[in-house]
C-alpha cells in the first residue's frame, strides 16, 4: 500500500494543533484566511469549471426562513467576487455542482443556481423534499442525480426518521432511511460507484453516552451498506472529501478536528482547530486524483473560512 503524507499549512489567524500521530507534517505556513462577506459560513465548495469557490451563509439562525441566507463567491487566492453571489436563502448548508449548475440544500429546499458565463447568477430551480425538516449536505453523481442528507436531532423522532433523499430527473425519492443511514448521517461524497455519508454518532452535546460516528458507503445500484470506519475519533463527519484513492478527508463541526481515513479503515488526527470546522471544499475535484491542491475550511463561530496546502504522495 502506498504511504500517504500530508502536508497541511494552517490559515493565519486560525490556531490549529498538529497531533503527534498525524502522518508527518511540514511547519505551518499561511496560505490565507477571509472574512469579509461572510456570516456563518457552512460549506466550502470549489467550482473546477468557473475555478472559483463558492461558500454557503447562513446569515441569520439554522431553522428561521428568514432570507437571509446566501452564497458568497471567492476566487482560488481568496479575493472576494461576489459577496452575495446568489441571495434569497434561509440557511443554505452543503454545496455541489452539476456542470454550471450550483446546487445547494436550504432546510428542506434543494435550489439551483445556474453560473452564467459572465459570472452572474440565475435561479434555475428550487424544489421543496416532501417530508424534509433539516437538509445537511448534498452530493451528485456524474449523471446529475443529487443525493441530500436529512437529520436533526438525538434521539431521532419516529415522525421524523433519518433520511438520505435522491433526487433524479426532477422527481424525489428516500434512497435510505432509518437505522441504515446510520445515526445522524450528515457529510456526502459520491465516489465512483458509491455514496460515501459520514455520520454524527449516537448521542450528542451533554449527553454522556456518545457513540462514535461512522463512515459509511453505499452502492449506488443495490444500495448495499459497507463500513469504511468506525471509531470514536472520527465522531461528527459534517465533511468529506477525497485524498488518494479509496481514503478521504473529513472534518467535524463538534469535534473540531481534520481527519484522515485510509483506504484500510485507519483514521488519524490531522489537527485540531481552535473552532469547529464546517463542510470542507477541496481542490482539485475528485476526477482529477492529483496529488495536491488546496483545501477550503469554512469556520461558522468566525465568520471565516481559511486556505491549507495539501498534498497527499
Amino acid at each position: 500500500m502506498r504511504r500517504s503524507i500530508f502536508a497541511l499549512f494552517v490559515a493565519s489567524g486560525v490556531t490549529a494543533t498538529l497531533l503527534a500521530q498525524s502522518p508527518a507534517t511540514t511547519p505551518p505556513q499561511p496560505l490565507w484566511t477571509v472574512h469579509t462577506g461572510l456570516t456563518r459560513p457552512h460549506s466550502a465548495y470549489y467550482h473546477r469549471q468557473s475555478n472559483s469557490i463558492f461558500v454557503s451563509n447562513y446569515g441569520g439562525s439554522r431553522f428561521n426562513k428568514d432570507g437571509k441566507g446566501y452564497i458568497t463567491r471567492l476566487a482560488p487566492n481568496g479575493e472576494v467576487l461576489a459577496d452575495k453571489w446568489a441571495t434569497g436563502l434561509n440557511a443554505p448548508e452543503g454545496i455541489r455542482s452539476v456542470g454550471s449548475m450550483i446546487w445547494v440544500v436550504d432546510i428542506d429546499e434543494v435550489v439551483g443556481f445556474e453560473l452564467t458565463a459572465a459570472g452572474g447568477v440565475r435561479l434555475q430551480s428550487r424544489m421543496r423534499i416532501d417530508g424534509a425538516y433539516a437538509l445537511n449536505d448534498l452530493a451528485t453523481a456524474p449523471d446529475g442525480t443529487l443525493f441530500v442528507s436529512d437529520s436533526h436531532t438525538y434521539p431521532t423522532p419516529s415522525d421524523r426518521p433519518q433520511r438520505i433523499h435522491m433526487i433524479k430527473d426532477g422527481k424525489s425519492s428516500i434512497f435510505i432511511e432509518g437505522e441504515d443511514a446510520g445515526h445522524m448521517p450528515i457529510g456526502l461524497l459520491v465516489d465512483g460507484g458509491r455514496l460515501i455519508v459520514g455520520t454524527i454518532g449516537r448521542g450528542v452535546g451533554k449527553d454522556a453516552n456518545i457513540v462514535g460516528g461512522q463512515l459509511l458507503a453505499f452502492d449506488l445500484n443495490t444500495k448495499a451498506r459497507t463500513i469504511l470506519a468506525t471509531t470514536m475519533a472520527s465522531g461528527q463527519i459534517t465533511g468529506i472529501e477525497p485524498a488518494e484513492s479509496g481514503a478521504y478527508i473529513m472534518s467535524g463541526v463538534l469535534s473540531r478536528k481534520l481527519l484522515h481515513v485510509s483506504r484500510d479503515g485507519k483514521v488519524t488526527t490531522l489537527v485540531t482547530f481552535e473552532h469547529g470546522s464546517a463542510d470542507i471544499g477541496i481542490s482539485p475535484m475528485v476526477e482529477q486524483r492529483a496529488e495536491s491542491g488546496t483545501l477550503f475550511v469554512p469556520f461558522p463561530s468566525a465568520n471565516s473560512l481559511s486556505a491549507y496546502a495539501i498534498s497527499v504522495r
